[in-house]
Protein backbone atom coordinates (compact mmCIF):
# COMPACT_ATOMS: atom_id res chain seq x y z
CA UNK A 1 0.00 0.00 0.00
CA UNK A 2 1.27 3.39 -0.84
CA UNK A 3 2.05 6.27 1.31
CA UNK A 4 0.97 9.80 1.14
CA UNK A 5 2.92 11.95 -0.20
CA UNK A 6 2.10 16.09 0.38
CA UNK A 7 3.44 18.53 -2.53
CA UNK A 8 4.15 21.49 -1.32
CA UNK A 9 3.48 24.02 -4.52
CA UNK A 10 3.22 27.70 -3.65
CA UNK A 11 2.17 29.50 -6.29
CA UNK A 12 2.13 33.78 -7.38
CA UNK A 13 0.88 34.65 -11.21
CA UNK A 14 2.04 31.34 -12.69
CA UNK A 15 -0.67 31.08 -15.62
CA UNK A 16 1.32 30.23 -18.14
CA UNK A 17 3.39 27.05 -16.42
CA UNK A 18 0.64 25.85 -13.49
CA UNK A 19 -1.33 23.97 -15.88
CA UNK A 20 2.23 21.82 -17.34
CA UNK A 21 3.42 21.90 -13.80
CA UNK A 22 -0.49 20.11 -12.28
CA UNK A 23 -0.05 17.75 -15.36
CA UNK A 24 3.14 16.69 -14.74
CA UNK A 25 1.96 15.62 -11.07
CA UNK A 26 -1.14 13.78 -12.46
CA UNK A 27 0.91 12.02 -14.70
CA UNK A 28 3.15 10.80 -11.55
CA UNK A 29 3.43 6.93 -11.64
CA UNK A 30 2.88 6.67 -8.12
CA UNK A 31 -0.71 8.17 -7.19
CA UNK A 32 -1.04 8.70 -3.39
CA UNK A 33 -0.50 12.19 -3.20
CA UNK A 34 -1.99 15.62 -2.45
CA UNK A 35 -1.43 18.47 -3.87
CA UNK A 36 -1.27 21.96 -1.98
CA UNK A 37 -1.03 24.80 -3.43
CA UNK A 38 -0.82 27.79 -2.04
CA UNK A 39 -1.33 31.17 -3.89
CA UNK A 40 -0.05 34.05 -2.69
CA UNK A 41 -3.00 36.57 -3.91
CA UNK A 42 -2.25 35.68 -7.67
CA UNK A 43 -4.09 39.00 -10.02
CA UNK A 44 -3.91 36.81 -13.08
CA UNK A 45 -5.63 33.69 -13.85
CA UNK A 46 -3.80 31.30 -12.35
CA UNK A 47 -6.47 30.37 -9.43
CA UNK A 48 -9.19 29.46 -12.32
CA UNK A 49 -6.74 27.13 -14.15
CA UNK A 50 -6.63 25.90 -10.23
CA UNK A 51 -9.94 24.97 -9.92
CA UNK A 52 -10.76 23.94 -13.21
CA UNK A 53 -8.17 21.04 -12.01
CA UNK A 54 -9.76 20.44 -8.75
CA UNK A 55 -12.99 19.96 -10.11
CA UNK A 56 -11.50 16.83 -12.07
CA UNK A 57 -9.37 15.48 -9.40
CA UNK A 58 -10.14 16.04 -5.47
CA UNK A 59 -6.24 15.25 -4.85
CA UNK A 60 -5.59 18.94 -5.60
CA UNK A 61 -6.16 21.56 -3.45
CA UNK A 62 -5.89 25.30 -3.15
CA UNK A 63 -5.29 27.78 -0.20
CA UNK A 64 -5.47 31.18 -0.75
CA UNK A 65 -3.47 33.25 1.44
CA UNK A 66 -4.77 36.29 2.95
CA UNK A 67 -1.88 38.68 2.09
CA UNK A 68 0.89 38.46 -0.22
CA UNK A 69 4.08 36.63 1.91
CA UNK A 70 6.22 35.46 0.02
CA UNK A 71 7.18 31.91 -0.94
CA UNK A 72 8.65 30.75 2.49
CA UNK A 73 5.11 31.19 4.07
CA UNK A 74 3.48 30.35 1.58
CA UNK A 75 5.62 26.49 1.90
CA UNK A 76 5.13 26.62 5.62
CA UNK A 77 0.89 27.22 5.64
CA UNK A 78 1.47 23.96 3.42
CA UNK A 79 3.32 22.20 5.50
CA UNK A 80 1.59 23.00 8.34
CA UNK A 81 -1.87 21.44 6.91
CA UNK A 82 -0.43 18.84 4.60
CA UNK A 83 -0.98 14.87 6.33
CA UNK A 84 1.17 13.26 4.15
CA UNK A 85 3.96 10.44 5.49
CA UNK A 86 6.40 12.17 3.02
CA UNK A 87 6.97 15.75 2.10
CA UNK A 88 7.72 16.88 -1.70
CA UNK A 89 8.61 20.27 -3.21
CA UNK A 90 7.46 21.61 -6.60
CA UNK A 91 7.36 25.57 -7.58
CA UNK A 92 4.82 25.97 -9.95
CA UNK A 93 6.63 26.86 -12.51
CA UNK A 94 8.63 23.51 -12.35
CA UNK A 95 8.24 20.21 -13.87
CA UNK A 96 8.72 16.42 -12.46
CA UNK A 97 9.72 13.21 -14.67
CA UNK A 98 6.33 10.61 -14.40
CA UNK A 99 8.10 8.20 -12.41
CA UNK A 100 9.61 10.85 -9.88
CA UNK A 101 7.88 10.19 -6.61
CA UNK A 102 7.40 6.17 -7.77
CA UNK A 103 11.92 6.20 -7.76
CA UNK A 104 12.21 8.22 -4.62
CA UNK A 105 9.79 6.96 -2.33
CA UNK A 106 10.66 3.03 -3.17
CA UNK A 107 14.38 4.08 -2.85
CA UNK A 108 13.55 5.63 0.92
CA UNK A 109 11.54 2.63 1.94
CA UNK A 110 13.86 -0.19 0.86
CA UNK A 111 17.02 1.42 1.96
CA UNK A 112 15.52 3.09 5.22
CA UNK A 113 16.33 6.92 4.00
CA UNK A 114 14.78 9.97 5.72
CA UNK A 115 15.53 12.18 2.91
CA UNK A 116 16.23 12.01 -0.55
CA UNK A 117 17.01 14.47 -3.90
CA UNK A 118 18.14 13.88 -7.58
CA UNK A 119 19.69 15.13 -10.58
CA UNK A 120 17.95 17.80 -12.55
CA UNK A 121 17.87 19.59 -15.74
CA UNK A 122 17.38 23.62 -16.71
CA UNK A 123 14.73 24.20 -19.08
CA UNK A 124 13.76 28.06 -20.82
CA UNK A 125 11.14 29.62 -20.36
CA UNK A 126 9.21 27.86 -23.06
CA UNK A 127 10.26 24.23 -21.83
CA UNK A 128 13.55 24.03 -24.10
CA UNK A 129 16.06 22.11 -22.80
CA UNK A 130 19.24 24.20 -21.94
CA UNK A 131 21.47 21.38 -21.87
CA UNK A 132 22.45 22.14 -18.45
CA UNK A 133 22.63 19.15 -15.70
CA UNK A 134 22.89 19.74 -11.50
CA UNK A 135 24.94 17.49 -10.66
CA UNK A 136 24.62 16.10 -7.14
CA UNK A 137 26.61 14.29 -4.69
CA UNK A 138 25.70 10.77 -3.49
CA UNK A 139 25.92 11.40 0.39
CA UNK A 140 24.49 14.57 2.09
CA UNK A 141 24.79 15.79 5.80
CA UNK A 142 24.49 19.25 7.40
CA UNK A 143 28.11 20.23 7.22
CA UNK A 144 28.15 19.64 3.60
CA UNK A 145 24.99 21.68 3.43
CA UNK A 146 26.74 24.65 4.99
CA UNK A 147 29.44 24.54 2.22
CA UNK A 148 26.71 24.52 -0.81
CA UNK A 149 22.90 23.95 -0.93
CA UNK A 150 22.89 20.66 -3.56
CA UNK A 151 19.50 19.75 -3.29
CA UNK A 152 17.00 21.58 -5.97
CA UNK A 153 14.11 22.61 -3.91
CA UNK A 154 12.05 20.48 -6.73
CA UNK A 155 13.67 17.50 -5.99
CA UNK A 156 13.49 16.85 -2.11
CA UNK A 157 11.22 14.49 -0.57
CA UNK A 158 11.96 13.43 3.47
CA UNK A 159 10.02 11.59 5.78
CA UNK A 160 7.71 13.98 7.66
CA UNK A 161 6.15 11.18 9.64
CA UNK A 162 9.29 10.63 11.37
CA UNK A 163 11.40 13.68 11.68
CA UNK A 164 8.27 15.90 12.29
CA UNK A 165 6.55 19.06 10.93
CA UNK A 166 9.82 21.39 10.47
CA UNK A 167 9.16 24.91 9.19
CA UNK A 168 11.43 27.11 7.22
CA UNK A 169 12.92 30.36 7.96
CA UNK A 170 10.70 33.76 6.74
CA UNK A 171 13.79 35.23 4.56
CA UNK A 172 13.16 36.79 1.12
CA UNK A 173 15.39 33.72 -0.63
CA UNK A 174 17.49 30.82 0.92
CA UNK A 175 14.20 29.98 2.76
CA UNK A 176 14.12 26.36 1.22
CA UNK A 177 17.75 26.03 1.97
CA UNK A 178 17.24 27.05 5.56
CA UNK A 179 14.36 24.52 5.64
CA UNK A 180 16.42 21.74 3.80
CA UNK A 181 19.42 22.33 6.80
CA UNK A 182 17.24 21.98 9.37
CA UNK A 183 15.69 19.05 8.19
CA UNK A 184 18.82 17.11 7.28
CA UNK A 185 20.18 17.56 10.38
CA UNK A 186 17.48 15.66 12.24
CA UNK A 187 17.68 12.61 8.98
CA UNK A 188 19.20 9.38 9.44
CA UNK A 189 20.70 9.98 6.20
CA UNK A 190 20.53 11.82 3.12
CA UNK A 191 20.58 10.13 -0.32
CA UNK A 192 20.82 11.12 -4.39
CA UNK A 193 19.40 9.45 -6.88
CA UNK A 194 22.21 10.19 -10.05
CA UNK A 195 19.72 10.27 -12.39
CA UNK A 196 17.43 13.61 -14.18
CA UNK A 197 13.53 13.47 -12.49
CA UNK A 198 12.88 16.97 -12.34
CA UNK A 199 13.14 20.22 -14.44
CA UNK A 200 14.39 23.40 -13.32
CA UNK A 201 12.78 26.74 -15.19
CA UNK A 202 14.84 29.64 -16.25
CA UNK A 203 12.63 32.61 -16.40
CA UNK A 204 14.23 36.37 -17.25
CA UNK A 205 14.48 38.37 -14.41
CA UNK A 206 13.82 35.79 -11.60
CA UNK A 207 14.45 37.01 -8.32
CA UNK A 208 16.63 33.65 -8.24
CA UNK A 209 18.76 35.00 -10.94
CA UNK A 210 19.45 38.10 -9.23
CA UNK A 211 22.98 36.92 -7.00
CA UNK A 212 23.52 40.25 -4.98
CA UNK A 213 19.67 39.73 -3.84
CA UNK A 214 20.55 36.69 -2.54
CA UNK A 215 23.97 37.47 -0.23
CA UNK A 216 21.91 39.24 2.26
CA UNK A 217 18.93 36.36 2.89
CA UNK A 218 21.99 34.02 2.49
CA UNK A 219 23.97 35.93 5.09
CA UNK A 220 20.99 36.63 7.77
CA UNK A 221 20.61 32.43 7.34
CA UNK A 222 24.19 31.36 7.88
CA UNK A 223 25.03 33.95 10.75
CA UNK A 224 21.46 34.47 13.22
CA UNK A 225 19.56 31.39 11.92
CA UNK A 226 22.49 28.76 12.26
CA UNK A 227 24.85 30.69 14.75
CA UNK A 228 28.12 30.64 12.68
CA UNK A 229 30.01 33.41 13.04
CA UNK A 230 30.69 36.29 10.66
CA UNK A 231 33.48 35.80 9.02
CA UNK A 232 32.79 31.71 8.62
CA UNK A 233 29.33 32.58 7.25
CA UNK A 234 31.42 34.83 4.82
CA UNK A 235 33.62 31.93 3.91
CA UNK A 236 30.84 29.72 3.67
CA UNK A 237 28.87 32.41 1.29
CA UNK A 238 31.88 32.30 -0.93
CA UNK A 239 32.47 28.53 -1.01
CA UNK A 240 28.78 28.34 -2.22
CA UNK A 241 29.55 30.60 -5.65
CA UNK A 242 32.65 28.51 -5.87
CA UNK A 243 31.28 25.26 -5.60
CA UNK A 244 28.15 26.46 -8.10
CA UNK A 245 30.28 28.02 -10.86
CA UNK A 246 33.14 24.89 -10.46
CA UNK A 247 31.16 22.23 -9.61
CA UNK A 248 27.01 22.13 -9.60
CA UNK A 249 26.37 22.10 -13.72
CA UNK A 250 27.30 19.90 -16.33
CA UNK A 251 26.62 20.16 -20.07
CA UNK A 252 24.64 17.82 -21.40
Amino acid sequence: MESLVSIVTPNYNCEKYISETIKSVLNQTYKTWEMLIIDDCSSDNSIKIIEDYIKKDSRIKLIKMKKNSGAALCRNKAIEISKGKYLAYLDSDDLWEERKLEKQINYMEKENVDFTYSEYTHIDENGNSLNLKAKIPKKLNYLKMLFHCFTGCLTVIYNQEKLGKIYGPNISKSNDYGLFLQVIKKANKARGLKENLAYYRIRKNSISRNKWKKVEPHLYLLNKIENINIFASLFLIFTNVLIKKIYKYERG
